[in-house]
């Protein structure tokens, strides 16, 4: 039953806090920012916040900055929102999991373009394979 609960609060926490780094947070540094995922401790008091940042190395810098000193304001907010005897203590990571599957993405486009067009020069001009004539044996 506490693994129901736990589920329920994190859902709430992640949709919550999207919205209000999204809309409430007024800081220049803070660029195009959403909340991938959220762990909670099994006490409901800690709650690390994945977060992915569109941008260079620098901007993820300052927004990281930017989300570090609006935690005490973004827990108060919570505690307001999700009702809970202890607002849990947030803490924030950088998630990169999307880039590296857009770079992974963009290697196998790469490859598929490389093997189409190798697959391409091994038809002859018939529109066949070199290699099988379509004769048996």
């Amino acid at each position: 039953m506490a693994g129901v609960r736990r589920q329920r609060v994190r859902e709430a926490y992640k949709q919550e806090l999207g919205e209000l780094i999204q809309r409430r947070l007024k800081d220049p540094r803070i660029g195009f920012v959403s909340v991938t995922d959220v762990d909670i401790s099994g006490d409901l008091r800690q709650a690390k916040v994945y977060v992915s940042v569109l941008g260079d190395e620098e901007s993820k810098e300052k927004t990281m900055e930017a989300l570090e000193g609006a935690r005490t304001f973004l827990r108060m907010e919570m505690g307001k929102r999700v009702r809970l005897r202890y607002t849990p203590e947030l803490f924030f990571s950088l998630d990169e999991s999307i880039e590296r599957g857009i770079r992974l993405k963009n290697l196998l486009d790469k490859l598929g373009q490389g093997n189409g067009e190798e697959n391409e020069s091994r038809k002859d001009a018939g529109g066949e394979d070199e290699g099988n004539s379509g004769v048996p044996g």
